[in-house]
């Protein structure tokens, strides 16, 4: 393993090992050894690429209440593919070659695996998402 590869690996989060069996398939696998760690880590900048996609569509989800902005969120990244991509690569950036060449062998249910966890990820920090934490800097 490279510099790079090492880096990437050692700067994620750690899991609970016990997420991980070895009756499990290899897409629930990947999910809980990559993916989950890789949104953890990238969480932050995730809560702001939400925000900015909030400003750019004119602030129309703070007049919403609570279950609509649950369901924008899921809307955001279900329907709108050009931000799903965007979130996509925030996330992909973060693999090892390895964990990449094991992606794209079944990126259609991985993406799926990985849109749902980040719309979780999202919906669990809505309050994050208030006018007035909008420009509070997420650490």
């Amino acid at each position: 393993m490279n510099d790079r590869e090492n880096d990437l690996v050692k700067a994620r989060p750690q899991i609970s090992p016990k997420s991980i069996s070895e009756n499990m398939s290899n897409d629930e696998r990947f999910q809980n050894s990559t993916l989950r760690p890789v949104i953890k880590l990238q969480s932050p900048l995730l809560i702001a690429a939400f925000r900015n996609y909030i400003v750019k569509r004119k602030n129309v989800f703070y007049d919403l209440s609570l279950e609509k902005r649950l369901l924008y969120i899921e809307n955001a990244i279900q329907k709108d593919m050009k931000f799903r991509n965007s979130l996509k690569g925030m996330i992909m950036g973060q693999f090892t070659l390895e964990e990449y060449q094991t992606y794209i062998q079944n990126s259609s249910p991985l993406n799926k695996r990985m849109m749902n966890i980040v719309i979780e990820r999202l919906k669990d920090n809505v309050l994050l998402f208030e006018r007035d934490m909008a420009f509070t800097p997420i650490v």
